[in-house]
């Protein structure tokens, strides 16, 4: 499981935020476009223009078309195509010193200016408030919609949900990890920890993979993961567990015959203290024996990659000193998420 950004999980001041994201929709409906958000739509075309052909190329159906890119629009907007065009737009927090109505009013615009560029309904933007958080409850559900839309990505597709929940199902920045995975999958026996909705192991399945094993903490998402590997007709050795992916892992590992595996994915969060582990989890504390952990279960010749997007993170290579340790950050960051290389670091991993 992970969450975007600095995978520090999040979530909304309950009441208080929410009002706010109805406020400013309900003033984007009436917002008229230009003004100060014209430079915000000049870039918002800008980007279109060199990333549509970027996707079409390349058949990406959902992509990031603008991070931040200008400092007075600190905001996400991330494109999902499939029976329609839908855009989840994300504001970074403003600092304390910006002026709330200012605030409210400029993303508004901004959400105005979206909807006249890429020429959809302000019915097809959703908007979340990212902000970090001390209290950790990753599986936190915003909303209760139950509407979920199907997008496609490399051969397969995936339910989505732009309402409910501060992520929407499907980390697009981890598309070419994914890509890879389905790459490398036939005939290896693939494990997905901290799996979220198991779109790796999708990959992984579609690209031939004999058994897979998707583990992760909480129901909803491992059942979210079931209607994923349903619609693409995925049966078999597909096992999908419930557990806390650290004890789970040392449980393995210490079993008289622990079970192999081909190719892992590792994407644990940046941190948590979520009520379902014995202690809280922190990546750069916690990094060393977790991936040992995880490597002890490889099979001769497996592979195991680890990815987390803490900004400040250091791997302890002489801690892991004895594997053999590539990073491949830049080759899995894809083009709409050139601007920000940071968004995850990734190491491949073997013995």
């Amino acid at each position: 499981m992970r969450q975007n950004q600095e995978k520090v999980f999040s979530e909304p001041e309950t009441k208080s935020q929410q009002e706010r994201i109805e406020q400013i929709s309900r003033c984007a409906q009436t917002e008229q476009p230009g003004g100060q958000a014209e430079m915000f739509a000049n870039r918002l075309r800008k980007n279109l223009k060199k990333l549509t052909k970027w996707a079409k190329q390349n058949q990406v159906h959902c992509y990031r078309l603008y991070d931040a890119d200008l400092p007075e629009y600190a905001v996400a907007v991330d494109v999902y195509q499939g029976e329609r065009t839908w855009v989840n737009v994300q504001e970074y927090e403003p600092p304390k010193t910006i002026d709330p109505a200012k605030a409210n009013q400029r993303l508004a615009g901004a959400i105005a200016e979206i909807t006249q560029v890429l020429e959809i309904p302000v019915e097809q933007v959703f908007l979340k408030i990212r902000r970090k958080q001390k209290s950790t409850d990753q599986y936190e559900k915003q909303g209760d919609s139950g509407h979920f839309h199907v997008v496609e990505e490399g051969g397969c597709k995936f339910w989505v949900n732009f309402e409910d929940y501060l992520d929407t199902g499907l980390f697009l920045d981890h598309r070419p990890m994914r890509l890879l995975i389905q790459q490398q999958a036939k005939g290896k026996r693939f494990l997905n920890l901290f799996a979220y909705t198991g779109s790796a192991t999708v990959h992984a399945a579609i690209g031939g993979a004999v058994s897979s094993v998707t583990v992760d903490m909480s129901n909803t998402y491992l059942d979210w993961a079931q209607r994923n590997f349903t619609l693409n007709g995925i049966r078999g050795d597909h096992q999908r567990v419930r557990a806390n992916c650290l004890q789970w892992l040392i449980e393995q590992v210490n079993l008289k015959q622990k079970p192999q595996f081909d190719l892992i994915f590792l994407d644990p969060p940046t941190f948590s203290n979520s009520k379902k582990m014995d202690e809280a989890f922190d990546i750069q504390n916690d990094h060393v024996q977790l991936i040992r952990n995880a490597a002890a279960l490889l099979a001769p010749g497996g592979i195991l990659y680890f990815s987390t997007n803490f900004r400040r993170f250091k791997l302890d290579k002489e801690a892991l000193a004895d594997l053999i340790i590539d990073d491949i950050s830049a080759v899995t960051v894809p083009e709409d998420f050139a601007r920000d290389a940071k968004i995850h670091y990734c190491w491949r991993i073997s013995w």
